[in-house]
């Protein structure tokens, strides 16, 4: 049986993963989910000794089920390859009695890099079979590590474009120019005035403005989507680790 989700406040969308992913947040406001999830097994014990790559395979393929195995592999590949600075990507490292997992080995030394790097790929996967010129535009709301994370893994990838809001003066300056300085050209930032929690209110209004959503994909086969965590696609790869 395909895997099929749905809003956390109704139960009438039935979406399959790649469409979840597509759209981001569901026309109601809420979260997609999978009520097929708590059946979903995967045999902890077969992990260790095995690459990350590996264990992200066998992962998203049971929690991303309408990904063939080809594609999977192709979006992990890409996602997690030369741009780390350690092969094992989230590497166990010995503090003393204790261990410690390192989560910043990706291109943006954030733990967002995780899901980031690979949330592109997997939208690069969902174009609707019956318009596939259809473009996406992320828009998300930062507070410093999203917004980096985001524009360096939305860099340049075909058919997508990317704007990350950040509150004017509220992030560091190193994470400000991380930002404004990033290359390609599908990439856009802009300062909002006000704190983080304003810039993702004005974020969630535009994904409720339903007539802006129309007149968008009419005038330019544009339809909007996220990489904060509302999306599913963001939270899916931060289970591998």
């Amino acid at each position: 049986m395909t895997t099929t989700f749905h809003s956390t406040r109704s139960t009438t969308d039935s979406l399959t993963a790649k469409q979840a992913i597509r759209k981001g947040i569901a026309d109601d406001g809420g979260l997609f989910v999978s009520d097929a999830l708590g059946k979903t097994k995967v045999d902890v014990a077969s992990l260790p000794g095995k690459s990350y790559q590996q264990i992200a395979a066998e992962v998203l393929g049971a929690l991303l089920p309408d990904f063939t195995a080809e594609e999977l592999g192709q979006c992990i590949a890409d996602a997690y390859g030369e741009q780390w600075s350690d092969e094992r990507i989230t590497p166990l490292k010995p503090l003393g009695d204790d261990y410690v997992l390192e989560l910043f080995n990706g291109p943006t030394s954030a733990f967002k890099d995780v899901a980031l790097q690979i949330l592109p790929r997997f939208m690069a996967h969902t174009a609707p079979t019956g318009d596939p010129n259809e473009k996406i535009m992320i828009l998300t709301a930062t507070s410093g590590d999203t917004g980096k994370a985001a524009l360096a893994g939305f860099a340049d990838v075909p058919g997508t474009g990317i704007t990350v809001f950040y509150p004017e003066g509220k992030v560091s300056q190193v994470q400000q120019l991380q930002m404004t300085t990033q290359a390609g050209a599908n990439v856009n930032v802009c300062a909002v005035r006000g704190n983080f929690d304003d810039a993702q209110s004005a974020v969630k209004r535009i994904f409720g403005d339903h007539e802006l959503a129309k007149r968008i994909d009419d005038r330019a086969n544009v339809v909007l989507s996220s990489a904060n965590s509302i999306n599913v696609g963001r939270l899916v790869p931060q289970v591998v680790y």
